[in-house]
């Protein structure tokens, strides 16, 4: 590694004098931050507390306990870690820096340790000898517990008389130290070490598309996450309400990461998977490359347009209905007419059925009308009129033909035909409709997909959702709608079933009281059904990720896409449903592009939605992966482009990958010989997509022993992780599995931190033997 004499580096252990002075402070803030957590606790208790009042005191008690809540919550999260800096300015002032901000009351408020997110932190993580912004010192604190366990100073002083060395980087001993830690199978935050170029992007502005490209090694899902923390603490009063998205490319990936903004002190932003952003569907089986492929093109919005449009029927016959003896008829005609009326509103399906209906019940009460007035006019003696007097007379008033309406528009047989003509459907029914019907898919998309194409489609109507369904499902949501009128019906319905709950609970309760003795006071004496019901919804208030991830129609303050360049052009269309704002952070790189339906550059994936209205900022500096394994790394990534290159390493570690030829059966034996070599860290065998089931049979007995140490995944399943020491089988196969199968190898061969082996039994390309060197034989 490259070095510069610019900084002075010392490390101080327990026992020292300074360690012991930081250990006085650190013990003040944790007995600051148990304070506020009481203090909290007391306020939330008495919220609950309270009841009845006005509208207006319900809600302000509402918002109470749901800020008191968030506060215990953020409170809670960061008893790992709370303090991790201290920075000595030349004036003599001193700042502690940590997870969160307190503050000494009984002082004007005086910072006792500043959120790593507020601005007066920033030189903790830019400050350089070079440029040292005042910075005399900046020391980083390290803990186990609430116990301080040694300090690491760096003087930026370069009058100082004693100068050693560092990597240009900030903390370089507490950097170095947290790249060399054991995998625990959770992503570790890395708000303690973020350096210079990764501060400047988690500090961007709020507004637009921004995108972040990265190499492998280069943090940007750490970058990301911090980022969605400081927008949540810079921008809370325009985020709060709205919320942030997080979007990870697999249920893996969210929960390696699950632990990270909750220890930055958020709490309240959702997680989820594109799989999981359509509410009341859960995708759980899997398509092809090929099927996601096509599922995945925008093309599916024509196809999806014109098979809602195909399920709105004019009849090849006459429908007759038989109401009250009469015969009634909805001929083509009529239902032309009524079809174009509903489609001239241009409103979604369900809702414009309404139009539709009542266009179809116009005609069949105009029917009525006529037959009952012959009915009742045969047979009466013809009338003599005055001349000039009207022989238009009728029998019927506006009210009789008005009951005759509301009759046939209740009418069962009515229902039944208006519905098979134009019927109300959901989003999954109306796609698991669709697929089970070859006709249906050949009818709406013959004019845009090859019939291989279609049949790639088809499916068992109780088949389970997959990843690729769910922006269809969205996108059928938008087509379809909801007519208003059954949603407030709905909401009606809900709300006095909660009170009828209410009311059942509150009765159970007081046969108790019966049973008791008369004297003492009794639950309905101090508590009635509405009020019951409203503590009910209290006690069950939801936050705003909460909220969202219940209503498709949620729109969010920011959304943050990880490993964006996997995402189809209907994954798109659904984000940015969810975003109208476009105010997002995209972060990826376009050399690991591993989807079939994912992007090739970042111009092709936003140009439809924003144009060229986006920036960009890069990543350039690897630390997670050593610089050996990035030499076998680029490899591939010259098969990917040769015009790009491979991120710059801050270490080494003198491990040479290894590679040997052995048997899928082989393969256990590997792994057990690297979680030993890595001593309690994890290690993942990577295999392609085809060979998944037989490796995990074949690991069945080592993974009962070493579940939480050992992973056996697909290359795509580990998108976005990290392990101490990776084994890639059969990497020839990888590459050839599909048409981005240098891309599925390069992120393969990127996952470890310490050591990587490839065993093969079949040829080896000769570039990656050339990178490697030879491994132990088998058993």
């Amino acid at each position: 590694m490259s070095v510069s004499p610019t900084q002075q580096h010392s490390d101080r252990e327990p026992g020292t004098d300074e360690v012991t002075r930081e250990q006085r402070y650190v013990s003040g803030l944790y007995a600051k931050l148990d304070e506020e957590r009481e203090l909290a606790q007391t306020r939330l208790d008495a919220v609950l507390g309270q009841s009845g009042g006005t509208p207006q005191a319900r809600t302000e008690r509402d918002v109470a306990t749901s800020t008191h809540s968030d506060r215990l919550a953020q409170l809670g999260s960061v008893e790992q870690g709370l303090c991790f800096g201290r920075l000595d300015f030349h004036d003599d002032e001193t700042t502690y820096v940590g997870r969160l901000g307190l503050f000494d009351e009984d002082h004007d408020y005086e910072p006792l340790l500043l959120d790593w997110r507020a601005p007066a932190a920033r030189p903790f993580y830019l400050a350089t000898a070079a440029s040292p912004e005042g910075v005399r010192r900046r020391r980083h604190i390290r803990t186990l517990s609430r116990k301080v366990v040694g300090v690491d100073d760096e003087i930026l002083d370069l009058s100082a008389a004693d100068q050693g060395h560092d990597l240009g980087l900030a903390g370089e001993a507490a950097l170095l130290a947290a790249l060399e830690r054991k995998r625990t199978g959770e992503m570790s935050d890395i708000v303690a070490t973020i350096q210079a170029e990764q501060d400047q992007i988690i500090r961007d502005e709020l507004g637009g598309v921004l995108v972040v490209q990265g190499g492998p090694g280069t943090g940007k899902t750490a970058v990301a996450l911090h980022r969605a923390a400081y927008l949540l603490y810079t921008y809370r009063q325009q985020l709060a309400s709205r919320g942030v998205l997080v979007v990870g490319p697999n249920s893996t990936f969210l929960r390696y990461i699950g632990q990270v903004l909750p220890s930055l002190g958020e709490t309240g932003v959702l997680l989820a998977t594109t799989g999981r952003l359509f509410p009341g569907a859960t995708a759980r089986g899997t398509d092809s490359r090929e099927t996601a492929e096509v599922k995945g093109r925008v093309t599916m919005v024509d196809v999806l347009t014109a098979a809602v449009r195909d399920s709105q029927r004019v009849p090849g016959e006459v429908i007759e209905i038989v109401v009250e003896s009469e015969t009634l008829r909805i001929t083509g005609e009529i239902a032309e007419r009524a079809r174009e009326k509903a489609r001239a509103t241009l409103r979604p399906h369900n809702v414009a059925r309404r139009v539709f209906a009542d266009s179809v019940v116009d005609a069949l009460t105009e029917q009525a009308t006529e037959h009952l007035e012959v009915d009742l006019f045969e047979g009466v003696p013809e009338i003599a009129f005055e001349e000039g007097e009207s022989t238009d007379a009728t029998v019927l008033d506006t009210r009789d033909v008005d009951e005759i309406r509301a009759e046939l528009a209740n009418s069962p047989e009515v229902r039944e035909a208006i519905e098979s003509l134009w019927p109300t459907v959901t989003p999954q029914r109306f796609l698991r409709e669709f697929y089970a019907s070859a006709e249906r898919i050949a009818s709406a998309a013959g004019e845009w997909l090859t019939e291989a194409e279609r049949g790639l489609l088809a499916r068992a109507a109780k088949s389970p959702w997959t990843t690729a369904d769910m922006p269809l499902l969205d996108e059928l949501a938008e087509l379809l709608g909801e007519d208003d009128a059954d949603q407030k019906a709905k909401q009606a319905k809900r709300e006095r079933e909660e009170r009828a709950y209410a009311e059942g609970v509150l009765h159970i309760m007081e046969q108790d009281d019966e049973l008791a003795d008369e004297e003492i006071l009794r639950v309905g004496d101090i508590l009635d059904a509405e009020l019951f019901a409203e503590r009910q919804e209290r006690r069950s208030a939801l936050t705003a990720a909460q909220r969202a991830a219940r209503d498709r129609n949620w729109t969010f303050g920011h959304v943050i896409v990880d490993e964006a360049q996997e995402l189809s052009p209907m994954d798109w269309r659904l984000l940015m449903r969810r975003c109208p704002s476009r105010s997002m952070t995209l972060v990826g790189d376009v050399a690991q592009t591993g989807a079939p339906a994912g992007a090739s550059s970042w111009d092709e994936m936003l140009s439809p939605y924003v144009e060229d209205r986006w920036r960009l900022r890069e990543l350039t500096v690897n630390y997670r992966t050593p610089s050996e394994v990035m030499a076998l790394a680029a490899v591939a990534l010259r098969e990917v482009d040769p015009a790009l290159s491979v991120p710059t390493s801050v270490r080494d570690t003198g491990n040479r990958p290894w590679r040997a030829e052995a048997a899928e059966a082989d393969l256990p034996t590997f792994a057990e010989s690297e979680l030993a070599s890595v001593d309690g860290g994890t290690v993942a065998v990577l295999v392609p997509q085809g060979r998944l089931g037989a490796v995990r049979d074949a690991f069945a007995a080592l993974l009962d022993t070493a579940a939480e140490r050992l992973s056996v995944l697909a290359v795509e399943e580990a998108k976005g992780l990290e392990y101490d020491a990776v084994v890639v089988f059969a990497p020839e196969e990888i590459t050839k599995g599909s048409a981005r199968g240098w891309n599925d190898l390069y992120v393969a061969l990127t996952r470890a931190t310490k050591r990587l082996g490839i065993v093969h039994d079949g040829p080896l390309a000769p570039a990656l033997s050339a990178a490697s060197e030879p491994g132990p034989a088998p058993g």
